[in-house]
């Protein structure tokens, strides 16, 4: 039964099949809300390194609640891989304890994360790409082998939770998703039990255009399931994928989760394109704008469907941003977070450079802070308050 006070309108339109002709596609067997798991879903947005630190912290308040060791899914696009792919690859390091916790969090997915924070990855990559042979796409493939994953393939990630890395596929328009047990494009078709890096398939989804975009998966027709691509499964299709950052198409991550799961909690470390009274109209710059416009539109669109739906009772969860003000969740206990410093951190740029320590660990603890807040406030209220923030000399700012 709906909510007292819903909209018995919209919830009808939104359990409503997808028209075949609407470029969405349609899986009958997951629509309505009866069809839907009862699992808890994790979407992990795209930001850069700011994303990503702030995700960490999202990640050590679900762990210390308990809800790292009950998520069935995580979904992730561009900075937001990063700290799925860490925390995927490390997955059986992780020793959980009786009550649900990981001990070894700290080990297994913050050191690595704030590791990788400290360097510059984005500037060198594009230079050489630029200057030397090879594609840009491949150097960045390069620089995450040998910062973060190594020789890690899709086939090291856990069978649970399922982790899915998205990308954009510049070929067909859709979303391109790497898993475990396969990878696909609804339209290009399914390769089953992919062995492609790690590496690869976290730059794919973080391969912001135009500058680290793209990044191209070379593949054999024969790796593909027959039969499985809508209409272009193909070459070139099938051989030469090219794949750009997953925010491109979904830049919260949530399409993969919110077909399938009643619970998603939707982490977002995204930004927002500030007004500007005299926008930039060169060449190189203005669609640089244009394409911040996009994103910015497109992230508010699928945010107030997912807000909508938590409130319509359609689904369960919670979203937090990197915008968001803590006072907004009305907790009288919440972490001492003032607005005009947690907007100091939103507007940090994404871009993947070296970030201060100081500055990592006010993008963890405010990450923490806005998870605990929206845990509490609408997922799990008998969830102790923590006793502070992780970096307590940090705080936010």
């Amino acid at each position: 039964m709906p909510p007292p006070g819903a909209d018995e309108g919209a919830l009808k339109r939104a359990l409503e099949p997808v028209r075949a002709d609407s470029g969405v596609q349609a899986e009958p067997e997951r629509l309505g809300a009866a069809a839907l798991d009862e699992g808890v879903a994790l979407c992990l947005s795209g930001g850069g390194y700011r994303a990503m630190l702030f995700h960490v912290g999202s990640l050590w308040r679900l762990n210390e609640a308990g809800y790292l060791s009950r998520l069935d899914r995580v979904s992730s696009v561009s900075g937001g891989s990063f700290t799925a792919a860490v925390l995927a690859m490390n997955w059986p390091r992780l020793e959980f304890d009786d009550s649900g916790v990981a001990r070894a969090f700290e080990e297994a997915v913050l050191q690595p994360i704030r590791k990788v924070a400290g360097r510059t990855i984005d500037r060198g990559t594009i230079l050489r790409g630029a200057l030397l042979p090879g594609s840009i796409g491949d150097r960045y493939v390069g620089a995450l082998d040998r910062h973060l994953f190594g020789k890690a393939t899709l086939q090291d990630l856990p069978d649970r939770p399922r982790f899915v890395i998205n990308a954009t596929n510049l070929q067909s328009a859709v979303l391109w998703r790497f898993e475990k047990p396969y990878m696909r494009d609804h339209r290009v078709g399914e390769v089953v039990a992919p062995t492609v890096p790690l590496a690869r398939a976290v730059a794919a989804s973080s391969a912001f255009p135009p500058f680290l975009s793209p990044v191209t998966l070379k593949l054999e027709e024969s790796a593909y399931t027959a039969g499985t691509g809508d209409d272009l499964q193909r070459p070139p299709f099938t051989t030469r994928v090219v794949l750009s950052d997953g925010g491109v198409y979904d830049n919260l991550g949530l399409e993969t989760a919110w077909k399938r799961h009643r619970t998603i909690l939707i982490s977002d470390g995204g930004g927002h394109v500030a007004a500007s009274a005299t926008p930039n109209r060169d060449w190189l710059r203005q669609p640089l704008r244009a394409l911040g416009v996009i994103d910015s539109q497109v992230r508010a669109l699928r945010k107030r469907q997912a807000v909508e739906s938590f409130r319509l009772g359609l689904r369960e969860g919670s979203y937090w941003g990197i915008r968001t003000d803590i006072a907004d969740y009305g907790l009288a206990d919440a972490l001492p977070c003032p607005h005009t410093q947690t907007l100091a951190l939103a507007q940090l740029p994404t871009r993947l450079a070296k970030t201060p320590a100081a500055i990592q660990e006010r993008l963890i603890n405010w990450g923490y802070a806005v998870t605990d807040a929206a845990l509490r406030r609408h997922v799990d209220p008998e969830v102790a308050r923590p006793q502070g923030f992780p970096y307590p000399d940090a705080a936010v700012g």
